[in-house]
């Protein structure tokens, strides 16, 4: 079956692929899916297959009875026209992917999110993906990827469409401080914002994955990534609270000459609405 019909994120042959370790051995990755919650993952991607973008979040959502509360629904409902950006914080590693494409995509189904190589085994939502190497692999071909992911969202933008980004490039973390949040935005998306001249909508996802989530990442982000599957499944029922501010105009980015000081004024825009009003 080929990579844009299969109906499964990951399987045997994608394992084996990436540890060669697991080759012969289909029973021992089949216990290894199971224990992280692969096989949960790869029956609801297929129980929404058929239904890909846009229409793929709202069902991922609702077998998981997921619900959203958001603030700021005005904004949603007044997007700019034309081309503009959202920029989020990072603290889920793939819910929050999926939410922000159902926040904005159920108003704009044009709307495409930068995400790395890893979601991208996510078939049904590549229509509203554009893949990048977010470790900068010195892989030619990775490289080559993330360049022609760059390529695209320029045009995505300038041919009238909107743009997602999660500037920090990777999921929240633990600070100096002992608080759970984002590293620092990269330059590079900050020199794409810059270039398209376009406004940007700040959206804050309030909450964190697991403390053991998060102590894996200090480990080696590899065991983070393998814990993805089963902290979207200890979320089922939950309802998320999501943040959606005003649009920073052109103008007000522009003033921001360097990448490091748009990425510092952003991410305060973002930061700026986490206390949640009652």
């Amino acid at each position: 079956m080929s990579e844009t019909t299969k109906r499964t994120v990951l399987d045997y042959d994608d394992i084996r692929q990436m540890a060669p370790f697991f080759d012969g051995k289909p029973r021992l990755v089949a216990w290894l899916m199971k224990l992280l919650a692969v096989d949960k993952v790869n029956w609801i991607h297929d129980h929404n297959f058929d239904t890909p973008g846009v229409p793929f979040t709202q069902g991922l959502l609702r077998d998981l009875s997921i619900t959203m509360q958001v603030r700021g629904q005005d904004v949603l409902d007044h997007l700019p026209e034309g081309g503009f950006i959202t920029v989020s914080n990072h603290p889920f590693g793939a819910l929050d992917g999926i939410m922000l494409i159902k926040l904005v995509g159920e108003h704009r189904p044009d709307f495409k999110v930068m995400v790395n190589m890893i979601l991208n085994h996510i078939t049904a939502m590549r229509p509203n993906f554009i893949a990048v190497d977010a470790l900068a692999s010195d892989d030619p071909a990775k490289r080559a990827v993330s360049m022609q992911g760059i390529a695209e969202a320029i045009r995505q933008v300038r041919g009238g469409h909107p743009l997602g980004f999660f500037p920090a490039g990777a999921v929240s973390k633990f600070t100096s401080g002992l608080r759970i949040e984002d590293r620092e935005w990269q330059p590079s998306v900050m020199r794409i914002i810059q270039k398209l001249k376009v406004p940007v909508v700040p959206i804050y996802f309030h909450g964190h994955n697991s403390l053991l989530f998060t102590v894996l990442g200090m480990i080696d982000w590899r065991l983070r990534t393998l814990r993805l599957p089963a902290e979207v499944f200890r979320r089922k029922g939950d309802t998320f609270r999501i943040s959606v501010g005003q649009p920073v105009a052109p103008e007000a980015i522009a003033g921001h000459t360097t990448p490091e000081s748009l990425a510092d004024f952003l991410k305060q825009k973002t930061y700026s609405m986490k206390h949640w009003e009652k």
